[in-house]
């Protein structure tokens, strides 16, 4: 957010979007409140993906009159490790391949994009899969609580999301490559109420389900996050599992700094910036892939099946709960303020 605000680029966002301060952890039938924004001094803003790409497409597209393709084709990539690549793609309308010369290429096409499969055998795909997924699910629906619920319950993990007055994300814990259609409108409610319910909560308010796919929870990070003159971004270079709600900020990171060292090179020459890219991000990257590696065994610890792994996640969040040293650390990294993250 203050990346965006720096730059002009949040306007729509800050006029529309919804605050939260606090998030709720609903474990052994008890809710436990946990105030990150009183402990970090900072907010998170809730706003829909969606609409941020409209944002920034308009941005870019309207007011500074930039050059979008949308559709493309086949796109290859050519002298990478020379002062002028280019990039080549089918022209949708046309059928005719067209080439464009470049400066850098940035590769933000995303985990089955073809920019990564350009970094050749020098680079390692390091990965972690949790062997778990999560049905995740946009009800039609308002809110049932002012804040991010965390359930922590033997049947499974689930959670609650506000996304706007009207619709609310929920995901549900289930085996990693389930069936959607295995869950059907009363299943997926009467799982949410089990695993949502504590003492005082107000019931949760149901609604039509307009999404319903299962997400298998693992991340990877792509190491070094460059080569030549192509520099990758967001989910081309590394994927954070939405356990810890790090992928769309760790894409920003990387898309500005990456940004700014463009500015710097085109405009000066200075290519130290782009130079030291990768290693200027990964720091941040593995930062927050730690902090969902640990953030799911605190989740899913509960109904891991396994007394060891439950009595760890326990023993976490009591940490959390209880300790005030314990409770800044966790506020630090959650709402992604602390050094180095």
């Amino acid at each position: 957010m203050r990346a965006l605000e720096q730059r002009g680029l949040a306007d729509r966002l800050l006029a529309h979007a919804q605050t939260h301060s606090e998030c709720e952890f609903r474990w052994a039938g008890e809710r436990h409140r946990f105030s990150y924004g009183e402990l970090s001094g900072n907010r998170h803003f809730v706003y829909p993906q969606p609409l941020l790409v409209t944002d920034l497409v308009h941005a870019y597209a309207d007011r500074a009159g930039g050059d979008i393709r949308f559709g493309i084709r086949d796109v290859e990539l050519h002298g990478i490790d020379t002062d002028r690549p280019s990039v080549s793609y089918t022209d949708p309308a046309t059928g005719e391949r067209t080439r464009v010369d470049c400066d850098a290429i940035a590769g933000c096409d995303g985990a089955r994009g073809v920019t990564r499969t350009y970094l050749g055998e020098r680079a390692t795909v390091a990965r972690h899969d949790y062997g778990i997924g999560w049905l995740a699910l946009l009800a039609e629906a308002p809110p049932s609580s002012d804040c991010v619920v965390f359930g922590i319950h033997p049947r499974g993990f689930a959670a609650h999301m506000a996304r706007s007055p009207e619709v609310t994300r929920y995901y549900l814990e289930c085996p990693p490559g389930d069936d959607p259609e295995n869950w059907p409108h009363e299943r997926v409610w009467s799982e949410l109420r089990a695993r949502l319910a504590v003492a005082g909560a107000p019931p949760l308010t149901e609604g039509r389900l307009i999404e319903k796919r299962v997400l298998d929870m693992h991340n990877y990070v792509v190491e070094p996050m460059s080569r030549g003159r192509l520099y990758l971004a967001g989910d081309a270079a590394h994927l954070a599992a939405p356990i810890a709600a790090k992928g769309m900020n760790l894409a920003l990171h990387d898309a500005l700094f990456l940004g700014d060292a463009l500015v710097a090179y085109c405009g000066s020459g200075n290519d130290s910036d782009l130079s030291g890219y990768s290693e200027a991000c990964l720091p941040r990257v593995w930062q927050y892939e730690e902090f969902s590696q640990w953030l799911s065994e605190l989740l899913h610890g509960t109904s891991s099946g396994d007394p060891f792994k439950a009595g760890i996640a326990g023993a976490r969040l009591r940490r959390i709960l209880r300790s005030p040293a314990a409770a800044a650390a966790f506020a630090e990294i959650y709402i992604g303020t602390g050094a180095g993250s």
